[in-house]
């Protein structure tokens, strides 16, 4: 009698464990893909709503009442005071101004840094609201002006008006609901045109003008 040849092992289990295997690889990587998209509109859209591109920061207000030079043209005496105006029309944003420094420049030289006085209380702008910030420059600094900055300066002092470039750096965190985050570094630059309010020269000045300051988050 014949023995029956035994049936080849069917092929099919192993089709159907690959299949399944794909499928899950496919399901996986289509959650991925759809963590990663919703992730992306979330954080779109929270950035859209924080965003402080709208920030504002003006210098409304400018007294210059020294600045000149002595000791043959090295030292240079100073007294400059600044007010300013800051204001966030994005609503649902808090801003906590922790450091605030203002440094002034004549020429390019740094001659003096201040820290800047600011509201103790949170400042939650508004489209209504500006809150003001002062600054006061006052002392002496050397600096070594060379010929044609001497010659700069003394055309300047004539006309009465001075081109002082402020910087200030801010340390500040944002608070949105119940949540505060950020600890960000931001710089606002401000070129003024001040006028020296004891002005020897007997030449009508022009007031200072209110300047509006270019902030970069």
């Amino acid at each position: 009698m014949d023995q029956e040849n035994p049936n080849p092992p069917s092929e099919q289990p192993s089709k159907r464990s690959t299949r399944c295997c794909f499928c899950l690889y496919r399901v996986l990587w289509i959650i991925l893909v759809t963590i990663i998209i919703l992730v992306s509109l979330i954080i779109l859209v929270i950035y859209i709503i924080i965003t402080p591109r709208s920030f504002k920061f003006h210098v409304n207000q400018a007294k210059l009442t020294q600045f000149n030079f002595t000791n043959n043209n090295t030292t240079l005496n100073y007294n400059l005071v600044l007010n300013f105006t800051a204001q966030n029309p994005n609503k649902k944003l808090k801003i906590y101004y922790d450091v605030v420094e203002a440094n002034a420049f004549y020429k390019g030289y740094n001659f003096s840094a201040t820290d800047m006085n600011k509201p103790l209380r949170t400042l939650q702008e508004t489209k209504s609201v500006d809150y003001r910030m002062s600054a006061v420059f006052i002392g002496q600094h050397v600096m070594m002006l060379d010929r044609d900055e001497v010659d700069e300066f003394q055309e300047d002092y004539k006309n009465g008006i001075f081109g002082i470039d402020i910087k200030i750096y801010f340390s500040i965190r944002f608070r949105l609901g119940n949540f505060i985050f950020g600890d960000t570094k931001v710089q606002a630059k401000c070129d003024l045109k001040v006028p020296l309010s004891s002005n020897n020269s007997g030449k009508m000045v022009d007031p200072f003008d209110p300047t509006k300051c270019v902030v970069d988050f």
